[in-house]
């Protein structure tokens, strides 16, 4: 008995907690009106700045694959991975021995062909003067010139052989042709390499870069593509290093669109002077490019800007909502610059002015207005709309026809 006893006390326990929190908690009606956001807002001025964003990968504006032009077998390799080189620093050195002996050879073949020469140039002055004198026939004079004219094609023919020699030995040693810092070095001494002459590109000794020139390969969406120009100024953040702000340049736009991530856009090529040596290759940036700005005007939210389309001229007109005593008016209204949360309002409004950030239209009285309804307490500061912009431009603050640009709930900031 006691035990039904406890049960039955246990049960009308819960079933009046559930009922009082019914009553009583979150979904209540006077929860609901704490919480309840405001329906209107009080016109500021304010700065407003609409700057297209973009994200892409960074990399070397210079890039080069190092690779030797004749075959060999690596003997000196003075870098490693991250070194950084200076402009005509030796990067690597082939073996040369064999090139060498040739070399001492091709020089013993020139230092022969040039006594034949002076032999045979020798001979044609004594051929000469005898000739001149009627002493030896022209046949004799003719093959002492036609000696000497052989003897100096083949000295000619040799000193060419030893610089194409000495040529060769000097791609045994490869220097750096800018600036550079080492990325990747896939080879080791006494690897033999084939060189770049032959059927293939030939092996891969060092890749180079410089760091301090990069670009940043970025993927704009084609409704931002039109707003940007070549050496337009852009603003560049990281994610590997916070607060580092760098300054970059548009270097190229791609004159066809490309799909990406299911987004049709364009590839655009963003230049970076001399940065640090913390920014690196392979890091995300984000690219900020601004389009259009306006300081300290008129703007309101884009909640509380309406359009609709007029049936007789056929143009986009824009309107809001303004409090008049106890009535909210209608009043026409001209949209500037805009964001992704406010539209600078260039004729229509004032600072002070009271807009609506529902439509009122349907409440409206015959002679262009309606009753104003108590705004809930929004507390300090300024409400704004929720939603989001459409894309700047002159006239391209709001979207819809009789409709906010954004939800009618509002957020308060300060």
């Amino acid at each position: 008995m006691k035990i039904l006893l406890t049960l039955i006390a246990v049960a009308a326990l819960g079933a009046g907690g559930w009922f009082y929190w019914k009553k009583h908690g979150p979904g209540s009606g006077e929860s609901q009106a704490a919480v309840s956001r405001p329906n209107s807002v009080v016109i500021e001025t304010r700065s407003i700045r609409f700057a297209v964003t973009a994200a892409g990968d960074i990399g070397p504006a210079e890039q080069v694959s190092v690779r030797p032009e004749v075959n060999g077998k690596i003997e000196i390799l003075t870098v490693d991975v991250g070194d950084f080189v200076k402009k005509d620093a030796l990067l690597f050195k082939l073996d040369d021995r064999d090139l060498q002996i040739e070399k001492d050879g091709q020089d013993k073949a020139v230092e022969r062909t040039r006594l034949e020469l002076q032999q045979a140039e020798r001979e044609y002055k004594r051929a000469t003067d005898l000739f001149g004198n009627k002493l030896i026939s022209q046949e004799l004079f003719e093959d002492a010139r036609t000696k000497f004219d052989l003897a100096r094609n083949s000295l000619d023919r040799s000193q060419k052989a030893l610089d194409l020699m000495v040529d060769r030995l000097r791609r045994t040693q490869v220097t750096a042709p800018f600036d550079c810092t080492v990325l990747t070095r896939p080879v080791s001494v006494g690897q033999a390499v084939s060189g770049s002459g032959g059927f293939n590109a030939g092996t891969e000794i060092l890749s180079i870069a410089n760091l301090s020139d990069l670009v940043i390969n970025a993927h704009i969406n084609q409704a931002d593509v039109t707003r940007l120009t070549v050496n337009q100024q852009v603003d560049v953040t990281l994610e590997a290093v916070p607060g580092l702000r760098l300054k970059g340049k548009v270097e190229r736009l791609a004159p066809q669109s490309t799909l990406k991530n299911n987004i049709r856009g364009f590839a655009a090529r963003i230049l970076l002077k001399d940065v640090e040596r913390v920014v690196r290759p392979g890091m995300t940036a984000n690219i900020s490019i601004p389009v259009a700005s306006a300081e300290n005007v008129v703007a309101a939210p884009l909640a509380a800007v309406f359009t609709e389309t007029n049936p007789e001229t056929r143009h986009i007109e824009r309107h809001v909502f303004v409090k008049s005593g106890d009535e909210w008016e209608r009043r026409a209204v001209e949209i500037g610059v805009s964001d992704y949360f406010f539209a600078e309002v260039t004729k229509g409004l004032a600072a002070g002015d009271e807009v609506s950030l529902e439509d009122k239209a349907k409440t409206m009285k015959p002679g262009g207005k309606s009753e104003a309804k108590p705004a809930a307490k929004a507390g300090t500061g300024t409400a704004v709309s929720g939603g989001q912009s459409p894309r700047a431009g002159t006239g391209g603050g709001v979207v819809g026809a009789g409709q906010s640009a954004a939800k009618p709930a509002a957020t308060v900031v300060r």
